[in-house]
């Protein structure tokens, strides 16, 4: 029976307040409005959902193991908004059972221009999952799920023994994503998202036209068990918000966490493991080799939600433009400032896609259209840009 392996991103960016060419202050964030979310998803996500995985882990005396990876903007939130759910994540942090991954501080994608300032994000990550839950990540994770052969030569250089990664079928080609590979040119192992079982219960939950509605935990760890013979582990990787905020809890969604270890565990074999103890059980059954990065989002599952147009290729280039004038400047609030615009999700906002990926696009922005996104997140870099050249 295929070990399963429980793996949930948690992310909140620190969002923009609208900012005009007229505006010269350097408030550039909009502090109500991260409040106002940080404090909703915890009411109906963070809080529920992470108490309610401490009491699986009790009951099933530690035989239930998950995985997170928890941005450095998402703890800061934490912090002065909603302190109820880092005490959460604390406990569970401390019962053994969950393992804290390593990933950029920022949720950026720093390493497309500058590995240096990437580094830096992911060394200041990890020191801060080493200070608050006492943990030293051994798995890497980069934002959105990216990963390329670039990725894992980085991980191995920082010393991780395995990281995650999308189960992207232009990759796979055949090949299933329910084994352990190793990276293209080291010997970091890869633990590959299921994306269609994750996709179940993150995006097709509560679709009512779907041939497959309800979802019963009972239905899923069937679907999981037919893994058995073909495969040594179920890679369940999703955004934490999935439970109780993206899927609200009338549609059942803790009821079906609440269910689904029983499920899980009552297959003869079946066990939950975490990244780390999956990397240390298996062997790498083949290469993984992916010379462009992918990622888990949209269609594509590559980097064009982030980069697809002219408008955010612009943005990103001109913003680690400045990254030496900022740096030099030796200030540390300008370079906070300039590190928190390289937050993946200001790029998100700005994709001019259509169809299934625009409305989930859409979902996430807090702007009418992706040009106003642009369009406001460039006033800030061109005000931001003013201060660094002040100060050199």
């Amino acid at each position: 029976m295929p070990s399963v392996c429980l793996y949930f991103q948690v992310h909140q960016p620190v969002r923009l307040r609208r900012y005009s060419v007229f505006d010269t202050g350097w408030d550039y964030f909009d502090e109500h409005r991260n409040r106002e979310i940080c404090c909703r998803v915890a009411s109906r996500c963070y809080v529920p959902a992470s108490q309610l995985l401490l009491e699986l882990i009790q009951k099933y005396f530690g035989k239930l193991r998950v995985a997170f990876s928890i941005t450095g903007c998402a703890i800061e939130q934490f912090q002065e908004y909603s302190p109820e759910s880092l005490e959460w994540f604390k406990k569970l942090a401390a019962t053994g059972c969950v393992e804290m991954l390593s990933e950029s501080y920022y949720h950026s994608l720093a390493f497309l221009y500058s590995w240096d300032e990437f580094k830096s994000q992911v060394e200041a990550h990890r020191d801060m999952v080493q200070g608050m839950f006492g943990q030293t990540p051994r798995v890497f994770r980069g934002t959105e799920l990216v990963y390329s052969n670039e990725l894992g030569d980085f991980a191995a250089k920082m010393g991780y023994a395995a990281a995650l990664a999308e189960g992207a079928d232009q990759i796979l080609q055949d090949r299933t994503p329910n084994v352990v590979y190793r990276a293209a040119g080291s010997d970091v192992k890869l633990l590959l998202k299921n994306y269609r079982l994750s996709d179940d219960i993150a995006f097709r939950f509560s679709n009512r036209e779907w041939e497959q509605w309800p979802l019963t935990a009972e239905k899923f760890a069937r679907w999981v068990n037919q893994i058995s013979g073909v495969g040594d582990v179920c890679n369940i990787f999703i955004d934490y918000e999935t439970f109780g905020e993206h899927q609200w809890a009338e549609t059942g969604i803790f009821d079906f966490l609440r269910e689904l270890p029983e499920r899980i565990l009552e297959g003869k074999g079946n066990e939950f493991l975490t990244p780390t103890q999956v990397a240390e059980k298996y062997e790498a059954r083949d290469v993984f080799d992916a010379p462009q990065p992918i990622s888990w989002a949209d269609t594509e599952r590559d980097l064009s939600a982030w980069s697809g147009n002219a408008m955010q290729e612009y943005a990103m280039r001109e913003l680690f433009k400045i990254e030496k004038l900022v740096k030099g400047s030796h200030d540390p609030q300008l370079l906070r400032d300039w590190r928190l615009l390289t937050t993946s999700d200001h790029f998100y906002y700005m994709s001019t896609k259509y169809f299934a990926d625009g409305d989930v696009h859409k979902y996430f922005s807090p702007y009418e259209s992706p040009y106003d996104g642009y369009i406001n997140f460039m006033n800030v870099l061109d005000n931001l840009t003013a201060r660094a050249k002040g100060m050199a």
